[in-house]
């Protein structure tokens, strides 16, 4: 396989074989619902949470059953308490990992508080997905919050409202259908069914993982009927635990939840040492993520062990392919400069940027500014971006005429795999000399590849 290793992480969904002491969010007896706005990157929902005062951003991660911190540097001043060594496991084909553990902390989202959470603290800085969001995340929580609400996911709207469950009333909607909710090692799944060219309705048990930015993953079993698709691709899956995810990339007929049909649903299928690590797999056969669940308002209740859909305003839009190839990340800061529009010599600095900006007037009218380098991090064998000459470590400048240091990681990769079809044009520094490459997006299944 000619993969380059990369760290972007479609996958976040880890799976910690450990004990953990009896712990609960709660909300003041005066609060029945707790309102908090989170940022949607990449499929993911990032909410702000904090740890003993120290205010951070982490993933709301469905398929995690404990929270895991994995991003400090130095600039971040965090005190944890109680801390042991221990060893996790997860997805990816490698080796299980070194962690701390640490008990007794105070972790806060919004009102609701939590007084005694654990959390383990990941050692292996490159754990770290930061770079391939284009923001700084500092890992990952899941299980304890949704234990301890009604959790209400409005991916429309951006917000999260978490209900106290002895106060939560259902409201009547015929637009909404309630699912049964599995909950299994402190993890939810629900059942769906998958239609295929050459089968239809084949029932399915898949883990709900908030925390994957993919769509479908399923797990190939022949006596099922989990079968690969003739119409597939070898692809970078992502990163998981225990290391790098790989497999088949295709996309199904259909995929039901309740009544709700989604067509050409966008699908992989992880090769086996990806998740053989994973204990008690049982009857479970892949997963649904963020990529399917973002066309729906959601509202968890694991406590009545049901799942509430309603379709929302992503319900239709198109599944999202790397059709270049490439894969992008940030690799620090670079300095660039730009002649200065306003005659007076000043210019106006943007706020909101993701890593910072730094901006300097000079006297000849020029504007330094320090803006994230976005660099090549992976590319696709046999992809566009490679037949063209493309290579790992290429630092992008701009796309189709664009200056990128004006755009979002999210917004570049956007930019670069629109549709199928489209001519781009990139602009690339390589050792301190600029090329230009130019390549076609293709359509991935036009090509029958043999499994």
């Amino acid at each position: 396989m000619k993969f380059r290793k990369s760290t972007y992480l479609l996958v976040l969904s880890l799976t910690v074989f450990v004990k953990t002491i009896a712990q609960d969010f709660v909300l003041l007896p005066t609060i029945p619902v707790e309102k908090v706005r989170f940022e949607l990157l990449n499929n993911l929902i990032i909410v702000p949470v904090e740890i003993n005062g120290a205010k951070l951003k982490f993933v709301l991660d469905s398929g995690v059953s404990s929270p895991i911190l994995f991003n400090l540097t130095d600039q971040d001043s965090l005190q944890i308490n109680n801390v042991s060594e221990i060893t996790l496991r997860g997805l990816g084909d490698g080796e299980p990992v070194k962690a701390l553990k640490s008990v007794g902390n105070r972790f806060r989202i919004g009102s609701a508080t939590n007084l005694n959470q654990s959390i383990y603290v990941l050692l292996d800085k490159g754990l770290n997905f930061s770079t391939s969001l284009g923001v700084t995340v500092h890992g990952i929580i899941g299980y304890d919050v949704f234990k301890s609400f009604v959790v209400e996911v409005n991916y429309s709207k951006r917000f999260l409202k978490l209900h106290n469950p002895n106060q939560y009333i259902y409201e009547n909607s015929k637009k909404s259908e309630t699912l049964p909710l599995s909950i299994l090692e402190k993890k939810a799944y629900v059942a769906g069914t998958i239609s295929t060219e050459t089968a239809d309705e084949i029932p399915v048990k898949l883990l709900v993982d908030t925390g994957s930015s993919d769509a479908l993953w399923l797990f190939k079993n022949l006596e099922r009927g989990l079968i690969v698709p003739e119409l597939n691709y070898e692809d970078y899956l992502g990163k998981g635990l225990s290391g790098d995810i790989y497999g088949k990339r295709t996309k199904l007929k259909d995929f039901k939840l309740g009544s709700f049909l989604i067509f050409d649903a966008k699908t992989a299928f992880p090769y086996q040492e990806g998740y053989s690590l994973i204990q008690n797999i049982g009857d479970r056969n892949g997963s649904v993520g963020g990529e399917v669940l973002k066309r729906f308002n959601i509202i968890f209740d694991y406590r009545k062990q049901q799942i509430t859909l309603r379709k929302n305003s992503n319900f239709n839009d198109p599944f999202q392919y790397n059709h270049s190839g490439i894969e992008l990340q940030h690799d620090g800061m670079r300095y660039i400069a730009e002649k200065l529009a306003d005659t007076n010599g000043f210019v106006k600095s943007k706020n909101g940027d993701s890593f910072g900006n730094v901006q300097i007037s000079l006297l000849n009218r020029t504007k330094l500014s320090l803006v994230p380098e976005i660099v090549v991090s992976a590319i696709r064998a046999g992809s566009p971006a490679d037949e063209a000459g493309l290579k790992e470590g290429d630092v992008v400048l701009a796309v189709n005429g664009k200056r990128i240091h004006n755009y979002k990681l999210q917004e570049v990769l956007q930019m670069i795999n629109k549709k199928k079809g489209k001519r781009v044009r990139l602009l690339i520094e390589r050792y301190n000399r600029d090329f230009v490459f130019s390549f076609t997006l293709k359509d991935l299944f036009e090509t029958k590849n043999p499994d």
